[in-house]
């Protein structure tokens, strides 16, 4: 029989528990959070980690987890094309939901989970972590008090040198992730360029994919999945050139293996004040005709952690999302525009 939940706090269920393992350990730290069931395939896995969180109740089918109504909010952590399968039923279930990156594989299944949200009334946030870090929570502030002035251009990767994950498995199947590092790493520094320049929206997208290690079996890591009867047919270099609505432009660049010096995670803003890299976060402006560059000081707030506690307090406080699911959307509506621009070898123009 299930256990139900403490009353006065959000009842939570988590589906999968790979990366799902940052969101239980988000809501431990939750003091509005009780997490009530653990969902995965492997039963194993998931016997695992509820004894580890303490977790009353664990099942291997999603569906019977949701039929619980002690569950009022669920995290979706699972591979990418069964985000919008089970965000769905579970706004459908009248469950808040927040959802791994990206919020789907395409267009058409984001737009299902957005207007299923809309029905539900509940709330559908996209896990865009780097938005809830110490570091870049500091820097949106200074940009909204317009220490940079207004951003007219950034620039934005994540680049390994090895470290094609899960080789074989999903991360590699294309019908299952999706893509390769563009959709997998590279979602992570779009958005967060994206949100940093205030969440503009692509006009034009120019964007060029390339398989030169994936396919010969070479650049895997250690991380992820493998599966040896799988193959490779993603691509593992992904570059991109967006001009945005708001009159800026952004270069993209996302790669799982490329010979280069060492691996390398980016994002730089160049504004008519002042500019800024992140990691390390460092402010460059002109102060009286003095060249000035700033370390801003800021809290040590892991993204993981702070987003879990963001989507809890937006629940139970009414508090306004800082990543929502139309923001998951576009990023998607850019990411299929760079594919598509990589197949034609055209510019996307998208209205």
């Amino acid at each position: 029989m299930a256990v139900k939940k403490k009353t006065g706090k959000v009842g939570v269920g988590v589906i999968g528990v790979g990366i799902g393992r940052l969101h239980l350990i988000g809501y431990t730290e939750s003091p509005d959070a009780e997490i009530v069931a653990i969902c995965d395939v492997n039963e194993e896995r998931a016997k695992k980690a509820a004894e580890e969180f303490n977790v009353p109740n664990v099942f291997t089918n999603y569906k019977d987890m949701l039929a619980l109504d002690s569950i009022d909010a669920v995290s979706v952590c699972t591979p990418n094309y069964l985000h919008a399968e089970m965000t769905v039923a579970a706004l459908d279930a009248g469950k808040h939901v927040i959802c791994e990156k990206p919020l789907t594989t395409n267009l058409k299944d984001g737009e299902k989970m957005l207007a299923a949200a809309e029905k539900s009334g509940k709330i559908l946030m996209t896990a865009f972590n780097n938005r809830f870090r110490g570091d870049t929570q500091v820097l949106k502030k200074l940009i909204e008090e317009g220490e940079l002035g207004d951003i007219y251009y950034g620039k934005t990767g994540w680049i390994r040198r090895k470290g094609i994950p899960g080789y074989g498995g999903w991360f590699t199947t294309k019908s299952k992730s999706g893509g390769g590092p563009l959709i997998d790493i590279g979602v992570h520094v779009l958005d967060l360029a994206l949100w940093l320049m205030g969440n503009p929206k692509a006009a034009t997208v120019s964007g060029a994919t390339y398989a030169q290690f994936g396919p010969k079996g070479e650049g895997i890591s250690a991380y992820g999945y493998r599966d040896g009867g799988g193959g490779f047919d993603v691509e593992d270099l992904a570059s991109a050139f967006i001009r945005l609505d708001s009159g800026a432009t952004l270069v993209l660049e996302a790669s799982w293996a490329s010979h280069i010096e060492k691996d390398d995670l980016y994002t730089t803003l160049v504004g008519t004040r002042g500019g800024a890299n992140v990691d390390p976060l460092k402010i460059f402006k002109d102060m009286n005709g003095v060249e000035v560059d700033i370390t801003p000081k800021f809290p040590n707030q892991p993204g993981h952690t702070y987003e879990i506690k963001h989507f809890v307090d937006c629940i139970v406080n009414g508090k306004t999302l800082i990543s929502t699911g139309e923001h998951g959307l576009e990023v998607v509506r850019i990411l299929d525009a760079i594919y598509r621009s990589a197949a034609s070898g055209r510019e996307v123009v998208l209205k």
